[in-house]
């Protein structure tokens, strides 16, 4: 059983309708239509022929007037094929709306609010050309109104070279996990468990901190930190293999030549990692997606303990964790910067909650088991992941690759 996301199934649920207000603020509704004002609701065209008509009237022309402020569209495919529609602010190209997969006769509708400026809607058919709608000048809102951030598209070619760069950090990082799994090999074939379980530990955060390549690693991942089965434990499930397995060894007083069996498994795993690492395609579209990932899997199956098979290093995975994901999020710093307001915080909130999780690390190198930990340790802990969960969240949503406008 691999490590899934929520995120993951999120997103897959959510399915033809994106919105980017949404994702990157959850609802934001302008002040005054919370006191009771109706919003202006527009019916609108998506079609090759007549892209956005509807906005500022039946048929709307060119620079068309609307007031501005929260707008609620139903957007219709007129078309006899799927289509993607923005909401397109045309001298920034910031998207303010993005509604994927619309069906031939398919409607969606989303609200957003904007400000003064001047907007287009586009419309993006499967196979053919952007096509532009007319130009609606949009007045300002009203001062309480809270604005939809708007997000200027990141393309696949925007995200090649970061997942180039991810992709040879990765490779990197795979002669020091090889390296750590022999000394833990060497161990085990000493009989030396209690090293063993140093050693374990050093090579299985190293390989935590590989989070956004898991795709790529395929079968071989699962081989090589899967969870058990349904209904199993690390120690029961007979077709465990890796570090999960060696770890319930390590910790259940088996005896080393079983544990030096498992080892062998992980140590041939880690080989063959080694030799396809070179021509893993990493997912450019991913990379941002998995650095909010990386995360929600430390929350939801190291700070449950679902993942723990009786070494009580849970802690140690969660500081891997907050690692890999600040390791993700470095090559996509240029293109954060510019679109995302909330990047300083993000990387500001990863590492505070690596110094609150490293807080409960003993100068010895050991770390306190997190059923140790008193209650309100344990919401300090969850309330800082959490945190840096939700600020993470828009990094998904703008990462997710777009087609250029």
């Amino acid at each position: 059983m691999s490590k899934r996301s929520r995120l993951a199934v999120f997103f897959a649920a959510l399915g033809a309708l994106v919105v980017i207000a949404v994702v990157v603020t959850v609802a934001v509704r302008s002040q005054s239509a919370q006191a009771g004002e109706h919003p202006a609701s527009y019916a609108v065209a998506a079609d090759s022929d007549a892209c956005g008509a509807g906005w500022g009237g039946q048929d709307a022309p060119t620079n068309a007037s609307v007031p501005g402020g929260e707008q609620t569209f139903t957007v219709t495919n007129h078309t006899v094929a799927g289509i993607e529609v923005y909401l397109q602010a045309v001298d920034s190209k910031k998207v303010f709306l993005d509604l994927e997969g619309l069906g031939a006769g398919a409607h969606a509708t989303a609200r957003v609010t904007i400000g003064a400026g001047r907007y287009r809607f586009v419309c993006l058919p499967a196979d053919a050309d952007p096509v532009h709608g007319p130009t609606v000048s949009v007045g300002p809102a009203p001062p309480s109104a809270q604005l939809t951030p708007g997000v200027v598209p990141v393309t696949r070619n925007d995200l090649i070279p970061v997942a180039k760069t991810y992709t040879t950090w990765v490779a990197s990082r795979i002669p020091v996990l090889q390296r750590q799994v022999a000394e833990l090999g060497t161990d085990t074939a000493e009989g030396d468990l209690a090293a063993a379980r140093r050693d374990w530990l050093s090579a299985h955060l190293t390989y935590e901190t590989l989070g956004a390549a898991y795709d790529a690693f395929g079968d071989t991942g699962d081989a090589i930190d899967g969870l058990p089965a349904p209904g199993t434990t690390a120690l029961t499930d007979s077709d465990l293999t890796g570090f999960h397995r060696i770890e319930a060894l390590l910790w259940s007083g088996a005896p080393a030549t079983q544990v030096a069996d498992a080892v062998s498994a992980l140590s041939a795993s880690v080989a063959t990692l080694a030799s396809t690492i070179a021509d893993a395609e990493i997912d450019p579209g991913a990379i941002g997606l998995r650095a909010h990932e990386i995360v929600e899997n430390a929350l939801q199956f190291e700070l449950t303990g679902d993942a723990d098979a009786a070494s009580g290093t849970e802690l140690a995975t969660v500081d891997a964790n907050l690692s890999g994901a600040s390791a993700a999020l470095a090559p996509l710093t240029s293109i954060l910067s510019s679109r995302y307001d909330g990047m300083t915080a993000t990387t500001a909130s990863i590492a505070a909650t690596q110094k609150l999780i490293e807080s409960f690390r003993a100068a010895d190198g050991s770390w306190r088991p997190l059923s140790s930990l008193s209650r309100a340790e344990r919401e300090r802990v969850d309330g800082a992941v959490d945190g840096t969960l939700e600020l993470l969240a828009p990094v998904a949503a703008i990462c997710d690759i777009r087609r250029e406008a």
